[in-house]
């Protein structure tokens, strides 16, 4: 099993460049958060989860950049997808084999990016990839669900 993640291509905004889970802001023809997530999942990384609904809701999220409260939502398929990243939007998707997210451990990085540059914070380290802030914090829960499921 996997997680997926992307590299957000390089635009003029906050998070450019930047790992992050899937997802975007709601657009009129949504009826709720999960057909959101499940738009832009399709948008972005061309790939429609069965589900219909989420396995689990995870903690929503704010943050201040981007002037988002973030729903994360959690989905499991019975088959491996067929991904067809949006390069517009996607530079690069990354998965995360769940037994190496499980041992990944919190890291103080110093940034590289425009904006953040020289600043330290706490992340995941997985590759070459600097997962921090919103993603970071996500992740770290998910890696607490995933713990207690390893305890039952």
């Amino acid at each position: 099993m996997h997680l997926s993640l992307i590299k957000r291509s390089t635009y003029d905004g906050p998070h450019s460049g930047q790992i992050s889970f899937p997802g975007g802001k709601p657009e009129s023809n949504d009826k709720n958060l999960w057909q959101t997530a499940l738009r832009e999942c399709k948008e972005e990384l061309g790939v429609l989860p069965k589900q219909t609904k989420p396995l689990l809701n995870l903690t929503p999220l704010y943050i201040p950049p981007s002037n988002f409260l973030v729903s994360p939502f959690v989905v499991i398929d019975d088959f491996l997808p067929s991904f067809n990243k949006d390069p517009r939007e996607v530079k690069q998707h990354i998965e995360i084999p769940l037994h190496e997210l499980i041992r990944l451990k919190v890291k103080q990085t110093p940034l590289d990016e425009h904006s953040y540059k020289g600043v330290t914070v706490p992340s995941y380290v997985y590759q070459e990839h600097i997962i921090w802030g919103a993603t970071a914090m996500i992740l770290s829960e998910f890696k607490v669900f995933l713990e207690y499921c390893a305890l039952i």
